[in-house]
């Protein structure tokens, strides 16, 4: 729950310079974008109203913090792919080039790991001409990496290389990594403004309404569960069985299940649930088999993860690893209808690779756009540990302390997207043991 709802964002300084990217007409500071926690009791408990109530609008200000021809700016992707990467690159590198006159601008190579100097991965130069034709490529050019580096490491190149801005394209832990990178960049006196543009495939970013790349990922698992209601449908006692991104929250299956309308069970992070006894899934599956002769199944990457030995290995990136809930429910459904003397047709698809690796759709592509756009307004104007935010359909800016002190989750009490869920599914809204 979050406790830390100061919204005020950090500046370098008084923005002295004229903006030269002549735009008919800018945002000003005092611009604000109204939110509402679900945590009411929190807001009492803080004493600047103002800031716990309302986010800054992103846009461009007609004063600036740098003067953009001596300006040195860095961009770095880190975590795990996503789609819309290299429209934010292309973005970035446009607005500076073009609307600031912004000249030196640099890509650090394999996330994190390239703002080290010692792992030997030199920066790429972006220009308006290395990044013009990279909009309908997957991936990011800047390629990536996951896992912590040292922050006095990475504050030793950019201070080398003489960055004022930095620019960090990633999720939850690419923001925490950015938030200590500044804080020790501040310790050294460092005048330097780093910015996030948020990126998770999940949209699990807490105080941000939508990500880049969820749209894409969305349109992409319809058509995974459309293949699989296909394969359901064309068997005696078909079934299919799809496992999708979210380690914690539940967000693109839920929605892809929406906007599929075949889905019969929807499992999540979020939702527990049993698999054998009164009242559990497995029992309830076999009625909707007996019943209807074929049934649809999505699961979250991180559902279910209580039937599995608690585990203590970490990834990369500091995540609990997951075990595999897809294979284990479709070993589990096939042990079950066997012992029930029902054979049945599964087949179960994991598309999650191949989302991760397509270009952006053209809705993901305009967002990245606006997106890249608002961080180039905030960097240039010397605001810094901020993240770009988007809220009540607004462009906001988000402090990273904000963005990082918990995750987002798909809420199922009192919630407008799993009553819709259940609507269109047709499952109960408890897939637990009943007890007698």
């Amino acid at each position: 729950m979050t406790t830390n709802l100061d919204t005020r964002i950090e500046t370098l300084g008084a923005a002295r310079f004229a903006n030269p990217a002549g735009y008919g007409f800018y945002t000003d500071d005092r611009n604000r974008v109204l939110f509402r926690s679900v945590y009411p009791e929190e807001e009492l408990a803080t004493s600047d109203f103002a800031a716990a109530r309302c986010f800054e609008e992103a846009g461009p200000r007609e004063k600036i913090y740098f003067e953009p021809s001596k300006v040195k700016v860095g961009i770095v992707t880190c975590g795990g792919l996503c789609p819309g990467l290299n429209d934010v690159i292309r973005a970035l590198v446009m607005e500076l080039h073009y609307r600031y006159n912004v000249r030196y601008i640099i890509g650090f190579r394999y996330g994190y790991e390239g703002m080290v100097e010692r792992h030997g991965h030199p920066p790429l130069e972006l220009t308006p001409e290395r990044v013009t034709d990279i909009l309908g490529l997957g991936g990011s050019i800047l390629a990536s990496s996951r896992g912590p580096q040292d922050v006095a490491e990475m504050a030793d190149y950019l201070q080398k290389l003489g960055i004022n801005i930095l620019f960090t394209i990633g999720g939850d832990g690419t923001l925490r990594g950015a938030l200590a990178l500044s804080q020790e960049c501040k310790r050294r006196g460092m005048e330097i403004a780093i910015v996030g543009v948020p990126k998770t495939i999940d949209n699990d970013i807490q105080y941000i309404q939508k990500t880049f790349g969820f749209s894409t990922a969305v349109s992409e698992a319809v058509k995974a569960i459309n293949a699989a209601h296909v394969e359901a449908i064309g068997a005696p006692n078909g079934i299919g069985l799809v496992k999708l991104m979210g380690r914690h929250s539940g967000f693109i299956a839920a929605n892809a299940t929406l906007a599929s309308r075949h889905v019969n069970y929807l499992l999540i992070p979020e939702k527990d649930f049993d698999l054998e006894g009164p009242g559990a899934f497995l029992e309830h599956l076999e009625a909707r088999i007996k019943n209807r002769g074929h049934a649809l199944i999505v699961v979250a990457e991180g559902a279910g993860q209580k039937f599995f030995n608690t585990t203590t290995q970490k990834d990369k990136s500091g995540n609990t690893k997951l075990e595999d809930i897809g294979w284990y429910l479709r070993n589990r459904i096939m042990d079950y209808f066997a012992s029930r003397g029902m054979e049945v047709s599964l087949k179960y698809i994991d598309p999650s690779y191949t989302i991760r690796a397509v270009p952006a759709n053209p809705e993901d592509s305009i967002f990245c756009g606006f997106l890249a756009q608002n961080a180039v307004h905030a960097a240039m104007a010397g605001k810094t540990e901020m993240v770009v935010g988007f809220w009540n359909n607004i462009f906001t800016y988000v402090p990273i302390k904000m963005a990082v002190a918990e995750r987002k989750i798909l809420h199922t009490k009192r919630s407008t997207l799993w009553r819709a869920v259940l609507a269109t599914t047709g499952q109960p809204d408890e897939l637990v043991i009943r007890c007698s």
